[in-house]
């Protein structure tokens, strides 16, 4: 489910008025069904990648905790950083396996055609899940956290599985840390017509961003990298220059949306981008590029 298409207006405010006229006390279970329903709108299957990555993480947290209390030192910090492992080789395992297992079979394939042996690898027809990257790093982040002793395990399942996929942030991000996002989901939300009409700008702010700056933008650039013939010299260092604002404007306006999404419910999200083209270093420029990513790794 796109943010820029009729199903999400229509699912955005059922999804905001339940939760809050729902009781407090199981407004974060509606919550979590409308982030899976939302999530499984684009591929119902790819719903239990996200709960294998919340179950393997979840565990990881509780397992942590309690190897803590061994009163063997050595064995405790042994056990320990074996969860912090099996949870990041399962987590990155998933997370390569769909998006770079072709890339790799193509460049071994080409190695293998170089030194002239005669055996090619297959390829696997995959379709990427959607926002894969982000709910792993995020869910990934909640290990650092428990490891590093920032934050205490989540003992309630399903909060911790809202966590890695609260539907705003599912897509694009921000990725959030646990101890910032966790606690929010804790807390009791009220109505504000304040705070929802700035989530509201914040929106419309980022769909401007996204479909009418970033959509246009890429007819033109999408016309002239189509046709390089036709379009050379200064039409490819336009497109090029065009292409730089729209992927900007398709990630920033994604990440805008999602944090005047969550405002509206009463949840405040990282603000990802801060102007990161006036950068006058390239170091810079990466602190001010998705930021959210930055502050997991």
């Amino acid at each position: 489910m796109l943010f820029n298409s009729l199903n999400f207006l229509l699912f955005f405010p059922v999804a905001v008025l339940g939760y809050f006229f729902i009781p407090h006390k199981i407004c974060y279970i509606w919550l979590l069904v409308c982030s899976y329903f939302f999530y499984m709108c684009w591929n119902p299957v790819h719903i239990l990648l996200i709960f294998f990555s919340t179950v393997v993480t979840y565990i990881s947290g509780r397992l942590m905790t309690y190897f803590r209390r061994t009163p063997n030192a050595i064995l405790k910090e042994h056990c320990v950083k074996l969860c912090v492992f099996l949870s990041f080789i399962l987590n990155l395992g998933v997370l390569a396996y769909f998006k770079y297992y072709n890339f790799f079979i193509e460049n071994i394939n080409t190695a293998l055609s170089k030194i002239k042996l005669q055996v090619v690898l297959p390829a696997i027809d995959i379709m990427l899940p959607v926002g894969i990257s982000f709910y792993t790093f995020q869910a990934l982040g909640y290990t650092i956290d428990i490891y590093r002793r920032e934050v205490q395990a989540e003992k309630n399942f399903l909060r911790y599985a809202l966590f890695v996929s609260f539907f705003p942030q599912l897509v694009a991000g921000p990725i959030e840390r646990s101890g910032r996002l966790l606690k929010q989901l804790r807390e009791r939300h009220y109505w504000n017509w304040e705070r929802v009409r700035d989530g509201l700008l914040l929106m419309l702010w980022g769909y401007f961003q996204k479909v009418v700056l970033a959509d246009r933008i890429a007819i033109i650039v999408d016309t002239v990298y189509g046709d390089v013939d036709t379009y050379g010299g200064w039409y490819l260092i336009v497109a090029s220059i065009l292409f730089a604002i729209q992927i900007y404007g398709d990630f920033a306006g994604y990440s805008t949306i999602a944090l005047g999404a969550a405002e509206i419910m009463g949840f405040e999200l990282t603000d990802n981008f801060n102007a990161p083209y006036f950068s006058r270093r390239t170091t810079e420029f990466w602190q001010r590029w998705h930021i959210s990513l930055s502050s997991v790794i």
